[in-house]
């Protein structure tokens, strides 16, 4: 598979352009991409209804490595965001860039420091601290008040070349961004809402929505995410880890070396190619999976795995995930009923007789526990392992007040996104999970999370959410909906875009220098 991955630009062709990804953004299971507007790339326009304009241009560089530009073709694999960095021909590290963490031992970067809206290196320039690894996976921060030690990943060249003009004029975008939002963190109390003929995010179910609209719109005008076109499809560019178990892992055999080789060398011939890993060892590029093997595939290259932020379902800290460089992606099941719109919506609380409801199979830590305690015990606690013939399961939920969503093998579960659309007050059971778009969501609003251990208190749990506040949070469930929907073509503030606003928080934490 080739690796490489989506670099993360803030500089858009006339500042109208969003950067898509791809229709599917959210259920690629492995994308890689890198930028450079000098290449002549040229632009798909995505429809989004009455969006800014989305544009997802390919990456078509005229520039050779030290291998004659042999290697690799075919679809994006690797993205690169926001660097409209013109570029030299580059061989393999041939910027020498090294990547200095401000703050280490886990302080968490701009993410959480849009929360501290006194400090920041948009104000105070950044400390450079000597070269230190990947910092230890952080809480779960974003718009809010908490105070946050602030920090960013400055990515400086060891040899200092020519200037890069075009990448000085990204970065200085990308501070009068980072100074915008700071802005709107620090009057979020003193500001009305913004207009915006769509959608205006407001109430408890944001941890701060005035931050959010203003970063989102700010995302709407300088996002653009460029995808390396090395690799020839199905293997890459076509739900990557996903065909590479199908076509090159040897089933049964427990050795997964072949898709770990895969991915070494396809950032092997990117880094080759073109500059844009080099000169940042990573870190303005992304990766996209769904898969429950896409961290493990991840740590095939260090950089990728410590460096580059990695777009995961399988959101496990417990893994290595990092909530202040990693993106939690909500697992959907594209083939499930509960996703067709007319399906999509549920009865008032007063009609849901049903206390709390699963339906799922015995596996993985969470869930025999789960059934251990409840499996045909208790009829306001539904719990079984599979539903009797001719009994449906969205019409179980429709009836149930509280969805239980355990984890399975991996922390996700498509549970959590199913329950959304039914209006049934999700119940993330498991730990280690970082649930998605928990940067800017108030999960606390409009779900339960309930701890592995607490498990036997379930009934007691929920039973004490009183009916005025289960029904608030109903409406907030709800509220969110519209961001975890999949619409074609995508639309302003849905899933598709909540991942791309996920990507642009993490690549505000870095700022890249301008030299060559």
């Amino acid at each position: 598979m080739r690796a490489t991955m989506p670099c993360l630009h803030g500089q858009s062709h006339g500042g109208k352009a969003i950067c898509a990804v791809a229709g599917c953004l959210a259920f690629v299971t492995f994308l890689v991409v890198a930028l450079d507007p000098s290449t002549r790339a040229s632009s798909w326009f995505l429809s989004t209804s009455s969006s800014s304009r989305g544009v997802l241009s390919p990456l078509r560089p005229t520039a050779r490595g030290s291998n004659g530009g042999s290697g690799a073709r075919g679809g994006p694999l690797l993205a690169t965001s926001t660097e409209g960095a013109g570029g030299g021909s580059g061989g393999k590290n041939s910027t020498g860039t090294e990547v200095l963490f401000t703050g280490g031992g886990g302080r968490d970067p701009l993410v959480a420091s849009f929360a501290n809206a006194d400090s920041g290196y948009v104000d105070d320039e950044p400390p450079h601290v000597s070269v230190a690894p990947a910092p230890s996976p952080a809480p779960e921060s974003g718009f809010d008040d908490a105070a946050t030690p602030d920090g960013v990943i400055e990515v400086v060249p060891v040899i200092q070349g020519r200037r890069n003009v075009k990448l000085e004029r990204l970065e200085l975008g990308l501070a009068k961004a980072r100074s915008v939002i700071r802005e709107a963190i620090r009057n979020k109390d003193n500001r009305p809402p913004l207009t915006d003929k769509d959608y205006v995010p407001v109430g408890p179910v944001y941890r701060n929505a005035y931050a959010f609209h203003r970063s989102y719109l700010e995302m709407e005008k300088l996002f653009k995410i460029y995808v390396y076109e090395e690799g020839e499809p199905p293997v890459f560019h076509d739900g990557p880890v996903v065909k590479m178990v199908k076509m090159i892992y040897e089933p049964n055999s427990h050795d997964m070396s072949p898709l770990r080789r895969t991915v070494f060398d396809y950032i092997d011939v990117l880094s080759t190619k073109y500059p844009y890993w080099n000169r940042s060892l990573g870190a303005d590029h992304f990766m996209l999976s769904c898969h429950d093997w896409g961290p493990y595939v991840s740590s095939a290259d260090g950089h990728l795995f410590s460096n580059s932020i990695r777009v995961l379902c399988n959101a496990n800290t417990s893994e290595g995930f990092n909530p202040s460089k990693d993106v939690s992606l909500p697992e959907i099941n594209l083939r499930s009923d509960v996703i067709d719109k007319h399906v999509v919506g549920g009865p008032s609380a007063s009609h849901r007789p049903i206390l709390a409801f699963f339906a799922g199979g015995d596996h993985g830590p969470v869930r025999p526990v789960l059934l251990e305690h409840w499996k045909g015990k208790d009829a306001d606690v539904q719990v079984s392992e599979y539903l009797p013939q001719g009994v449906s399961y969205i019409d179980v939920m429709r009836q149930s007040k509280f969805c239980l969503c355990p984890s399975g093998y991996e922390v996700a579960s498509p549970r959590v996104v199913e329950a959304i659309y039914l209006e049934c007050v999700p119940v993330v059971i498991g730990d280690d999970y970082v649930l998605p778009f928990s940067d800017v969501l108030n999960w606390s609003a409009f779900s339960v999370r309930v701890s592995v251990p607490d498990i036997p208190n379930l009934k007691r749990i929920l039973a004490g959410v009183s009916p005025r506040q289960y029904i608030r949070m109903k409406r907030r469930v709800r509220i969110v909906r519209r961001h975890f929907m999949v619409n074609g073509p995508p639309q302003r503030f849905d899933v598709f875009h909540m991942i791309l606003h996920s990507i642009w928080l993490r690549r505000l934490n870095i700022r890249l220098h301008g030299e060559d």
